[in-house]
């Protein structure tokens, strides 16, 4: 017999908020856009930060992993445009200094080391700041942000955006080591830190040891120390000719970067197809926008020289084949082609780099070189020792660091009272509010908007390339905010069903402008709604498997009502349709954010 679903666990509610579950850090994305939707900016600033902790940069530079998740990219083309709305927020934001944590001048007795300067060392201090612990934060750099500052250039991330929110955190009271670096983690740990977290990110690029890598010298640079270079003023210009390896955002700003420092000709080149790119789309859109020409199918063979001078690199034209489980194969075609430059940058992945941390001392790592961790805790095989972001697992993205930072902090805190990080972490409760305000009246606004995505403004593309500081992408005005905003269909409000005041009318089945509720009579021994018993009688048969299916209880009738989650617009048509009240909009909200973070 098919079970009614358990709605007891807030995994359910925020499996069916896509963007919120697909944000590492879980953001409530519908509730920060409707706060912009009344205008009310400073409230949305104060709930991202809160979750993602830095909303004016990750408005600006996040990878966006909510968007492909938003369910309006399944009524038309285009989703929500959440990261831009997030910048919204945080340029039309009053001043933000009475909603911040009081952090007690009294501590806790506990002191916590923070080695890294980035996302995920900053988010841990963010979090246990306000609780009483006492923290000191090292970096080799001389400012923090890590690969925030030294990686993103200013044309995407404006310094005074990175300092204001760095600035936040640095201003609650932890005392900072900048331009002093860890050369010994033994040492570290012989003194007396109740807690070490390591964030020190993947800071080391990889090589391309092909035919000619050594003879070229100069003419070849690592991507990330590259850009490195030119955020802290080391590089002013470059050549004329480049060519970037590597299809990642990393040789996105590199290719830009390189417009705009002097290069006339510059070509990013990759193995793969452009449409494989590794690359976020809109970042492609930018750099072929300013000039830039995307080479795909293409491995380098060789950095070639003549007569002791650089000429450009040999590569082999490919094509990809791809298996039944999707891995994929570099064909070999056997053409070659020579194309000139004067400038290389590598940008084809980073790796981890430890080499500071002694192999003797009872640290494990695993085959890559990494330290082997708790994935629900962070911890090391020593207990005091914590890991996150790209430090943890390898290079991802900065909302994964952020979310890393809050699941750490809570270990350390459990870790310091003698508590255990992973058996007593704490689980989070949720509450549902109906929003209903009169028979048809909800507290939200539930009228569908037909607009398509309205497209960010950019600077003038020409005086772009040649302005390195000069953000190019204006962001939303009032206006455009506004009507993006409303394109949200409000996935946290939930519709709710009560069986034991159901009359089974099927109103609610009429009315429902995508099929998605259905009344049907289902055999007992029927176990799955993917039994083609169930499947032939719905409405709509296409069933998401990673979506939720809400069962109801037997109804009178003995009937189940049958909800497909995946194709519901919480319009709450059925709600309105509904004589008896038997649905209901519920706005979900999470009681503990940070421990729903896996």
């Amino acid at each position: 017999m098919l079970k009614k679903t358990d709605t007891s666990n807030f995994r359910y509610f925020l499996n069916v908020v896509d963007c919120q579950q697909a944000c590492p850090a879980h953001t409530p994305v519908p509730e920060y856009i409707r706060l912009i939707s009344d205008r009310k900016y400073t409230e949305s600033y104060m709930l991202n930060w809160e979750s993602n902790v830095f909303p004016g940069i990750l408005g600006r530079v996040c990878d966006r992993p909510c968007e492909p998740a938003c369910r309006r990219g399944r009524v038309e083309e285009e989703p929500v445009a959440i990261c831009r709305l997030k910048r919204v927020a945080a340029d039309n934001k009053e001043d933000i200094k009475s909603y911040l944590p009081i952090i007690p001048s009294d501590k806790n007795g506990k002191h916590i080391a923070l080695i890294g300067a980035g996302p995920a060392s900053l988010t841990v201090a963010r979090d246990l700041l306000p609780m009483g612990y006492k923290i000191t934060l090292f970096d080799r750099e001389k400012k923090a942000g890590g690969m925030m500052r030294t990686q993103i250039p200013a044309f995407r991330l404006p310094e005074t955006v990175l300092e204001e929110e760095l600035d936040l955190i640095l201003d609650m009271g932890l005392k900072t080591c900048f331009g002093e670096g860890i050369s010994s983690m033994k040492s570290l740990l012989d003194e007396k830190y109740d807690a070490i977290f390591v964030g020190t990110g993947a800071p080391l690029g990889r090589e391309l040891k092909i035919p000619g890598r050594d003879e070229a010298g100069d003419h070849l640079s690592i991507g990330i120390d590259w850009l490195s270079s030119v955020a802290f003023g080391h590089t002013k210009k470059i050549e004329k000719r480049v060519i970037v390896l590597g299809g990642g955002n990393t040789a996105m700003d590199c290719c830009r970067t390189a417009r705009r420092l002097g290069g006339k000709q510059v070509k990013v080149v990759v193995r793969s197809s452009l449409e494989a790119m590794k690359a976020s789309p809109w970042e492609k859109t930018d750099a072929m926008a300013e000039d830039v020409e995307l080479i795909g199918n293409h491995k380098p063979l060789e950095f070639v020289m003549r007569e002791g001078k650089f000429v450009g690199v040999l590569f082999e034209e490919v094509h990809s084949h791809y298996d039944e489980n999707g891995k994929r194969t570099l064909i070999d075609t056997g053409n070659t082609v020579l194309m000139e430059c004067d400038k290389v940058l590598i940008a084809i992945g980073q790796d981890t780099a430890f080499p500071w941390i002694e192999r003797d001392i009872g640290i494990d790592f695993n085959q890559w070189d990494q330290p082997v961790l708790d994935e629900a805790s962070l911890q090391a095989s020593i207990p005091k020792l914590f890991f996150g972001g790209d430090a943890a697992f390898g290079p991802k993205n900065i909302i994964t660091a952020v979310a890393h930072g809050h699941k750490a902090a809570i270990s350390i805190d459990l870790f310091c009272q003698g508590k255990d990080p992973v058996a007593e972490r704490p689980v989070s409760d949720f509450n549902l509010v109906s929003q209903k305000m009169g028979i048809h009246e909800w507290s939200y606004h539930n009228k569908i908007k037909q607009d398509v995505r309205y497209a960010v403004p950019h600077m003038d593309r020409k005086q772009a390339i040649k302005q390195l500081a000069s953000e190019v992408e204006l962001g939303y005005d009032e206006e455009m905010a506004l009507a993006e905003a409303s394109r949200c269909l409000n996935c946290d409000i939930h519709t709710v069903f009560s069986e034991s005041i159901c009359i089974e009318c099927s109103a609610c089945e009429d009315i429902c402008p995508v099929d998605c509720i259905n009344f049907l009579q289902v055999d007992d021994e029927v176990e799955q709604v993917s039994d083609e018993r169930v499947l032939s009688q719905l409405r709509v048969s296409d069933i998401n498997p990673q979506q939720e299916i809400l069962i109801s209880a037997p109804l009178k009738t003995g009937q189940l009502m049958i909800k497909d989650e995946d194709m519901c617009l919480h319009c709450g048509l059925c709600a309105e349709r509904c004589p008896t009240g038997a649905w209901d909009m519920k706005k979900f909200t999470l009681k503990d954010l940070k421990a729903t973070i896996l």
